[in-house]
């Protein structure tokens, strides 16, 4: 039997024909980009993912082809034939690759006609991001989309040719796996075959990649979809993907040096750039102290500054008192910038407010005093080592947050980060990217009055800290490493725990009983036991990192079919009620109260 297309097969995509083609009979397929009448000659832009190729239809050259193709519109998918000719003179568009040469067209298959889109097929649109997600087959033609899209490509390609190269191997782990709550909540799903017992997604491959290693496998990665229930931002998403990579007998250097080595081939690959290696290596102790936040971006300066101990006595009481409870007090140096208005400081107050700051206190510094509401307070001693300690000199503007540490960093942090877009301080066209090493181990959970992992249970400590988990459980350190580029955070991973007692030890730390993490983790503790090689890996944010490359705001805009902020797919109306019957299978029951 026939098909639609008949004797007409695509010969070209939409972007490869050029001068040297000129007198060939081509044909090409592909969506009507746009129509224009001119004089009764009609002429089409062809748009393939590929490109354009300017089309035409002259009824001096085939009446009946140029009839049939008045009633022609915009996303019509076509298949036509005819001969390459080069432009006319003056009529040659450098900015298409095509633009020398236009296709005169002998015969025209209108393959499926189209109603009007909902929006242009152009690079950028002025259109809601859930117009754009409800059509998203619509949205995933516009050539910066499809752009993207093609990057993720090349990216995944780059990442496989390279691991392949280093010996490692791709292997799969369990979409449907134990549920073991310790971060962020799981997604269920429910057994039919096992009434009442449920699966979980995984949030990551972790425990199966580990079990890998104490398999004898060495050295595994995978490209794979994980999960996680929490709230969403414009760099997250419920399900997403990692490049996750475990390695047998190795050190931190060893996972670093692999890992910069996919960064070269990636950013080589896919953006032509040459990265220099080894990257900076940035304790989190500095990293925190120095610029507030675990995800430092260094593309800039305006690093933070500690004043506490000029502070603990001054008549400032607000600064006094907090570092008297065991609060720090630190200052932004903004340089240059006392002719911000109040207005610009209140809603800078206000931003830091987000990070539960109480306030932000302001110095501007003008030739010959400080003008602020709280200058008076402060002793000329004070005042020469303040402006000694922060370098304070006229035409600044400083800022000063006063509270417990975690909250006095992340406000800075942020606001760091404001000010340096604000002021025009970040070079777009710079890829810079920084180890933070040597992470806690834990943190206390003031609302659970329990310890909790920083990174996971599974990370190693320092050796010279194995003392420390039961007497000083927050002064342990981590062999936990984070890769960070531009401000985010692009991978993560650590030395692993090989030794039963210790990872035993951990769960103990972490006010787990034993009976507790042996029903959750006891095939992990019987596999230490089975001769656990030292080991250790990361796992990059795949969407985060090609959202980077391409220079997009939000990962959305890289994964084909995204989800919204509430979860929800609205091109497919996904999640949706199930069947009563398939309820009944999986002995569910809705409490519609």
């Amino acid at each position: 039997m026939a098909d639609i297309l008949g004797e007409m097969r695509r010969t070209h995509n939409c972007n490869e024909l050029s001068a040297k083609d000129v007198g060939s009979e081509v044909v090409l397929m592909g969506w009507v980009q746009r129509r224009r009448d001119h004089g009764g000659v009609i002429f089409i832009d062809l748009r393939d993912r590929d490109g354009l190729t300017q089309v035409v239809f002259n009824p001096e050259i085939h009446e009946q082809v140029h009839d049939k193709a008045q009633t022609i519109r915009n996303e019509f998918v076509l298949g036509v034939r005819g001969k390459v000719n080069h432009r006319p003179d003056g009529m040659v568009n450098a900015n298409l690759t095509t633009g020398e040469i236009e296709v005169i067209i002998t015969e025209l298959k209108i393959l499926n006609p189209a109603r009007t889109p909902p929006f242009m097929i152009e690079e950028k649109v002025d259109v809601s991001e859930n117009v754009r997600l409800k059509y998203r087959h619509i949205d995933l033609r516009r050539p910066q989309i499809q752009k993207n899209m093609i990057t993720r490509h090349k990216t995944a390609s780059a990442t496989r040719e390279y691991l392949n190269g280093q010996g490692f191997l791709d292997i799969e782990t369990p979409m449907l796996t134990k549920s073991t709550p310790e971060g962020a909540r799981d997604y269920l799903v429910p057994s039919r075959v096992n009434p009442g017992m449920f699966y979980a997604l995984p949030q990551s491959p972790q425990l199966f990649k580990q079990l890998l290693m104490i398999s004898g496998y060495d050295r595994y990665y995978q490209i794979v979809k994980c999960f996680r229930d929490e709230d969403l931002r414009a760099d997250r998403q419920p399900e997403f993907t990692q490049v996750d990579m475990e390695m047998s007998f190795v050190g931190e250097e060893d996972v670093m040096g692999i890992s910069e080595g996919l960064m070269k081939k990636i950013f080589k690959d896919v953006l032509g750039k040459d990265l220099e290696l080894p990257f900076e290596r940035l304790p989190y102790d500095d990293a925190v102290a120095r610029y507030g936040l675990d995800k430092p971006d260094l593309r800039f300066g305006l690093e933070l500054c500690e004043i506490s101990d000029i502070v603990r006595n001054a008549g400032f009481k607000v600064f006094a008192s907090v570092v008297k409870k065991g609060g720090i007090v630190k200052a932004l140096n903004a340089k240059g910038c006392n002719n911000f208005s109040r207005k610009e400081i209140d809603d800078f107050t206000d931003f830091v407010g987000i990070y539960k700051a109480k306030g932000l206190a302001w110095i501007k510094v003008k030739d010959n005093e400080w003008q602020s509401p709280i200058a008076k307070f402060f002793t000329d001693e004070e005042k020469a080592a303040l402006a000694e300690r922060i370098n304070m000199e006229p035409g600044d503007l400083v800022f000063f947050v006063a509270d417990q540490p975690k909250i006095v960093n992340e406000a800075l942090g942020h606001l760091r980060n404001e000010i340096g877009k604000k002021l025009n301080l970040i070079d777009e066209n710079v890829f810079r990217f920084v180890w933070v090493t040597e992470f806690p181990m834990l943190e206390y959970d003031e609302t659970e009055k329990r310890y909790q992992a920083l990174h996971h249970p599974f990370t190693a400590p320092f050796e010279e800290d194995y003392d420390k988990l039961e007497t000083d459980p927050l002064a342990v350190k981590s062999r936990a490493y984070d890769l960070v580029l531009n401000g985010s955070e692009i991978g993560g991973g650590s030395i692993r725990i090989h030794e039963k007692s210790i990872q035993e030890r951990v769960f103990s730390t972490l006010g787990m009983e034993k009976e507790e993490y042996e029903e959750k983790f006891g095939f992990l503790l019987s596999a230490l036991e089975s001769g656990a090689p030292p080991h250790g890996g990361l796992a990059f944010g795949f969407d985060r990192l090609v959202m980077i490359l391409c220079g997009q705001s939000s990962i959305r805009d890289v994964i084909a079919f995204p989800k919204t902020q509430k979860a929800s797919c609205i091109l497919t109306d996904a999640p949706s009620k199930a069947d009563w019957k398939q309820l009944q299978e999986l002995s569910l029951k809705i409490d519609k109260n």
